[in-house]
């Protein structure tokens, strides 16, 4: 079993941080979620001067037996046709990372298609597609440490390049469900309130969605532990989500938290390990049904409202101007007594 060693971060540094913050030429909490962010860097990189190093986005794709129920309105092959589209850089993720400056993995954790790695697609695949949990676990529990593990050595990787800061994302038809009985598990949601559209379903394929899902549920006999619950109804992409957050945590990086899939990573990763949340950083709100409801069960404060649900992480990549801003503030605005400033608070 993987396991983590995860720290909330050091509180010696808190006071000289808010000093510093306070002491900036405006008045006391006048930028806002700026001063907060800026708190919460300088705490996670136990410094004064954080810095922002060399952005990545993580994408872990995969596919879920449960597609095969009816609960898509895209088909499974969307999975490794938009793997397609990063790799030519046609995606809306991607001209995101051009505009903000991250380098884009793509990783293979379970797509039901052979793909070309010689472009450059990182070879984690764990198996093609998750089982359908209607009728037996999504995967075993040798294949979810095989995902949180390989989901950790993707982060390893990068951290070796220079990152101290990464976003991720996903790619696979069918993942919103398994999101959705997460929520209802971890956050003790009524699952009816956790089912929404995903990729465009209309009213009545909700409610088939929901339906489905509340069999699934009714028919899970395992022993409820958080790992049990992760195995039997996720999707391989985000398992190894999760063990990419628990060890981008451990090493003591900013995790940026896009849409309604990686939210609900976070959310599992927090059931595991409750000290990951002070490492994220949560991009926006989405337009996904529940995905509110999930950042309130975290306590999380969004920075964007935009109605974005395309995931992929391209909601994290879009609040990154906003940190980088925070980051700024602390290193480049001068101070009153520099500055020959009266403080005016």
């Amino acid at each position: 079993m993987k396991t983590f060693h995860i720290t909330h971060p050091d509180e010696s540094i808190r006071a000289a941080l808010t000093d510093k913050i306070n002491n900036l030429t405006k008045p006391k909490g006048s930028l806002g979620m700026l001063e907060e962010l800026a708190l919460q860097i300088g705490l996670i990189q136990q410094t004064l001067s954080p810095t922002l190093r060399h952005p990545q986005n993580i994408i872990f794709a995969a596919d879920h037996g449960i597609v095969e129920e009816g609960v898509s309105l895209s088909p499974k092959e969307i999975t490794w046709q938009q793997i397609s589209n990063f790799l030519h850089g046609g995606a809306g993720v991607n001209f995101l990372c051009r505009q903000h400056g991250f380098v884009l993995k793509i990783v293979d954790a379970g797509v039901d298609y052979d793909l070309p790695y010689e472009k450059g697609i990182i070879n984690m695949k764990v198996r093609k597609s998750s089982r359908n949990y209607l009728h037996e676990a999504a995967m075993t529990e040798e294949e979810m440490e095989q995902c949180m593990e390989r989901g950790a050595e993707v982060v390893r990787l990068c951290h070796n390049e220079g990152s101290n800061i990464l976003s991720f994302g996903e790619m696979g038809i069918g993942n919103t469900s398994s999101s959705s009985l997460w929520m209802s598990y971890f956050a003790d949601i009524p699952l009816e309130q956790c089912v929404g559209a995903g990729s465009g379903l209309d009213h009545m394929g909700i409610r088939h969605k929901y339906e489905v899902l509340k069999q699934s549920m009714d028919n899970y006999k395992g022993n409820g532990s958080v790992r049990d619950i992760m195995r039997h109804f996720g999707g391989l992409e985000m398992v190894m989500a999760v063990g990419a957050m628990l060890q981008a945590a451990e090493l003591k990086m900013i995790i940026l938290v896009d849409g309604f899939i990686m939210s609900n990573c976070l959310l599992a990763a927090s059931m595991l390990h409750p000290e990951v949340k002070d490492y994220a950083i949560f991009g926006h709100c989405g337009d996904e049904t529940g995905h509110r409801l999930v950042l309130d069960s975290l306590h999380a404060k969004p920075l964007l409202n935009l109605d974005l649900r395309l995931g992929e992480g391209t909601g994290a990549i879009c609040a990154y101007p906003i940190v980088d801003s925070a980051v700024r503030m602390i290193n480049e605005m001068d101070n009153f007594a520099h500055a020959s400033i009266t403080k005016y608070f």
